[in-house]
């Protein structure tokens, strides 16, 4: 046993990989990212859930329909939409191993999850001004929660993405750069998924009568 262990791992260069490969698998990672994107499914799940029991819990205060700018969030939406688009295109030129014009791509994506940033800080601002804060009833608790916690993940993206600019800057289109432009692809387009629910279930639903 202990002499196949030391052939497989010092047993020249094709060895070494093959202990890598085995021990290490490639997918790996990937996986891993799958694994923790159903977590985070199951986050927003809960936070769906409770906006559907309070949503229309208003106290006496305001509604969807009194407070929703919903051209405002159309825009806003179509925003975070096209980034998932430039964001494909950046993976398109990853895989042509084109360094500057993916840094480009991954760019404009950041500047389009920047800007739905700061829709989604100015429409908190303007309902907190107008007294329609998260402690006025239970449904703007729970749309607090619900639109605050996918506005955080969608900073969090753009923190990961421009860490990861700086790394292809550095060291270029690597494998294990790609690899965490994969898993950055995903996280974006499961953004994407869930701003979809969030625009459906909370705004056009909440303007209704």
């Amino acid at each position: 046993m202990s002499d196949m262990t030391t052939s497989t791992i010092g047993g020249g260069d094709a060895s070494s990989r093959y202990f890598v490969k085995e021990h290490h698998p490639e997918n790996g990672t990937l996986l891993g990212f799958w694994m923790y994107l159903m977590s985070d499914c199951l986050v927003f799940a809960c936070l769906f859930a409770a906006y559907a029991v309070l949503g229309r819990n208003y106290a006496g205060g305001p509604t969807g329909a009194e407070l929703f700018d919903l051209p405002l969030v159309a825009v806003n939406t179509s925003l975070l939409l096209l980034s998932s688009i430039t964001y494909g295109f950046a993976m398109l030129e990853m895989q042509k191993q084109k360094v500057r014009n993916t840094l480009v791509w991954l760019c404009v994506t950041g500047l389009l999850g920047a800007c739905f940033i700061g829709f989604e800080l100015y429409e908190f601002v303007h309902l907190i001004h107008e007294g329609a804060g998260p402690q006025r009833s239970g449904f703007l608790t729970s749309f607090f929660a619900l639109v605050g916690t996918h506005g955080l993940h969608v900073s969090f993206g753009i923190i990961w993405l421009i860490t990861l600019m700086f790394q292809i800057s550095r060291h270029g289109l690597s494998p294990e750069n790609n690899r965490r432009l994969m898993c950055l692809s995903m996280f974006w387009h499961f953004l994407d998924v869930v701003w979809i629910g969030v625009f459906t279930f909370v705004y056009l639903m909440g303007v209704l009568p």
